[in-house]
């Protein structure tokens, strides 16, 4: 469940900003229908930074209830408080959630040290598989490979989704931790390279939209048919770029409402409506890969 093609899900929002029932069965539906491997919900491209606890929570589980037992779900539950790390995960508790994705400690800038005590923390707070989450472009810190393959010595921590888009980080976390800890991309532009140089999958913006194509390609690359995985991948890769040219979730938004995925690109403040030019690169990615209106 925790290989291959995993979706960073949207959270939709109604045009009031209130969570979108209807548009998230949707998604949920879309993704069971595609074979996407399972779904992280409230990460970073589930806006986890505008909601209270109490949505941030709602949601989740509103997305276990929807997914009926079909796909399983990982919860975001990171904070840059460990205490509230650990009060959100030990809420997923014998929920039916299958993991947690636990992004390090924002704005805090801690040390390499107060990374593994943080995590450490968590870890010894619940039996729920922990993933960890390493991207420092938006957190401010970067767990390096030495303290992650500390980490990896606790029992429930099972592995990391690296977003750094650094490639050299694969061989050096690799050579420091054992053959079963999980080595996730969190970086859609580079996840291809990324799952060849040995890691067992990636956690996708890309994929809220073209499911069918992440899982595709994830396939491939898993069976070591990277002919076949390149070959997907080169219709994708517009679509990777474009939608990092405003934050994210901006533009899979704003797309996911086009191809009829949802009612509305509703975003919070701070995020801002899209921007014209945005548009118009997006159309451009999308008519290339050949992606179809729903």
């Amino acid at each position: 469940m925790f290989k291959g093609s995993i979706v960073a899900l949207i959270t939709p929002m109604d045009e009031k900003g209130q969570i979108c029932r209807t548009s998230l069965k949707k998604l949920i539906n879309y993704h069971v229908v595609n074979k996407t491997q399972a779904i992280v919900s409230v990460g970073t491209t589930g806006e986890s930074a505008t909601l209270s606890q109490e949505e941030h929570i709602h949601v989740v589980m509103l997305t276990l209830e929807l997914s009926d037992e079909r796909i399983p779900i990982i919860a975001g539950t990171g904070a840059n408080a460990t205490t509230e790390a650990i009060s959100l995960t030990k809420r997923f508790e014998k929920s039916g959630i299958s993991g947690c994705l636990t992004v390090t400690p924002y704005y805090n800038r801690p040390t390499q040290e107060g990374l593994y005590q943080h995590f450490k923390a968590i870890s010894e707070h619940t039996e729920l598989p922990q993933i960890l989450y390493n991207v420092p472009s938006r957190t401010g810190c970067d767990l390096l490979p030495e303290t992650v393959a500390r980490l990896s010595q606790l029992k429930n921590i099972i592995g990391i989704k690296e977003a750094t888009g650094d490639l050299s980080r694969i061989n050096k976390i690799k050579e420091l931790v054992q053959n079963d800890f999980l080595l996730i991309s969190g970086d859609d532009a580079t996840a291809l390279d990324f799952m060849q140089l040995g890691g067992q999958g990636v956690i996708s913006v890309t994929a809220n939209i073209a499911a069918k194509e992440m899982r595709k390609m994830c396939s491939y690359a898993l069976k070591g048919d990277f002919i076949s995985a390149r070959s997907v991948n080169k219709r994708l890769m517009l679509l990777h770029e474009a939608l990092f040219i405003e934050p994210n979730p901006i533009p899979i938004k704003w797309l996911a409402k086009k191809i009829g995925l949802i009612k509305h690109d509703t975003l919070r403040l701070p995020m801002t409506p899209i921007l014209d030019s945005t548009c118009f690169k997006l159309e451009k990615a999308i008519q290339y890969a050949n992606l179809k209106t729903l």
